[in-house]
């Protein structure tokens, strides 16, 4: 079972110990950790499995532990939690090698989906494939201004601030919004920002 096995980090401990549970009745190996610090001294150097970690938290964060993992030779497949907004942090996770994010308050079905995608990864970002080049493909579709507010959304932008950078009112944006996520057929802004990371767009 140690492909199947979970390694999560965060120092809520509610948070950690509601995560735990749903893992293991999920058919999940768990192992807990209350911070980045206790993963690395205890992370084996052929461990197996994926790494579940809160983005914001004291000492070492989410960026600063897959920072640590990577430049330790670990190659586990990384999914980071952020909080509502964090996209720009998203970004940088995913851009230090974490294969996916979740944002908080998440449903049960979105996480451990994201851990079995990560576990049937088996390793970091690998390089371009088939489905990223039909992402690119449908970004080359989108307007002058749905661009702009693909770049926007993929800083993290608000509709307002967006808005305001374009010039646009909010409801404009969001009608830009939903016209390219249409066009790039993306889920949602986590897939949207996961796909324009792995395509160099952000």
């Amino acid at each position: 079972m140690a492909h199947r096995r979970v390694h999560v980090v965060d120092d809520d401990p509610a948070m950690r110990d509601s995560v735990g549970f749903l893992l293991d009745t999920a058919g999940f190996e768990v192992a807990l950790y209350q911070d980045g610090t206790s993963l690395l001294d205890t992370l084996p150097k052929l461990a197996r499995g994926c790494v579940l970690t809160d983005i914001r938290m004291p000492d070492v964060d989410g960026l600063e532990l897959l920072r640590r993992l990577r430049a330790g030779g670990h190659t586990l497949p990384v999914v980071v939690m952020t909080g509502h907004g964090d996209v720009p942090l998203a970004v940088e996770a995913m851009k230090l090698g974490a294969c996916d994010f979740i944002e908080k308050p998440f449903n049960d079905e979105a996480l451990l989906q994201a851990l079995r995608s990560a576990l049937d990864r088996g390793g970091p970002v690998e390089a371009v494939d088939l489905s990223l080049q039909e992402f690119m493909r449908r970004v080359g579709t989108l307007s002058h201004r749905e661009r702009q507010v693909l770049d926007q959304l993929v800083a993290g932008g608000t509709s307002k601030e967006i808005g305001r950078a374009l010039d646009l009112s909010p409801r404009t944006v969001e009608i830009y919004r939903a016209k390219l996520m249409a066009k790039t057929q993306a889920t949602g802004l986590q897939e949207l920002v996961r796909w324009a990371v792995l395509a160099g767009l952000a």
